[in-house]
């Protein structure tokens, strides 16, 4: 058990409920846990199950596996928890637009995933790469009367 990771867990769980605007026992009764209990996962004394996390992820309405890589139960190995990380960790986003954020980052990987798996066409160049031209045929020199 890695304590920074469960204490990082914890402040986490805590800011999400501030931000959300509820009080511990508020979170504790819709997340089924006693409040004694989810105070001492707020401060880092207690490392909850997947369970339990799963719970309060949904009582605050985050994503479940945003806790589960804080309780180092997963690992995000494929590069983007520093994103991931950078906007959970927003307070000044509320928890919808950080959701929204992060599901928009995943479609994109997602897109991506999908296109680097198809062969690509050649590229064709747009112009001669000179900067005065463009791609309808107009120049400078061709507006000037």
């Amino acid at each position: 058990m890695e304590l920074p990771k469960v204490g990082s867990l914890g402040e986490f769980i805590r800011q999400q409920r501030q931000q959300a605007k509820i009080s511990l026992r508020q979170l504790a009764a819709q997340a089924s846990v006693s409040t004694p209990y989810l105070s001492q996962v707020e401060r880092g004394l207690r490392k909850p199950s997947a369970e339990i996390l799963n719970q309060i992820a949904k009582a605050l309405s985050i994503s479940a596996q945003a806790l589960y890589e804080r309780a180092g139960l997963i690992e995000n190995g494929d590069g983007t928890s520093d994103v991931l990380t950078a906007i959970r960790a927003d307070m000044t986003l509320t928890p919808r637009q950080r959701q929204v954020l992060i599901d928009i980052y995943e479609s994109f990987r997602k897109e991506n995933r999908a296109a680097s798996a198809q062969p690509r066409p050649s590229a064709e160049p747009l112009g001669d790469g000179d900067p005065a031209s463009s791609r309808d045929g107009v120049t400078p020199e061709s507006q000037e009367g």
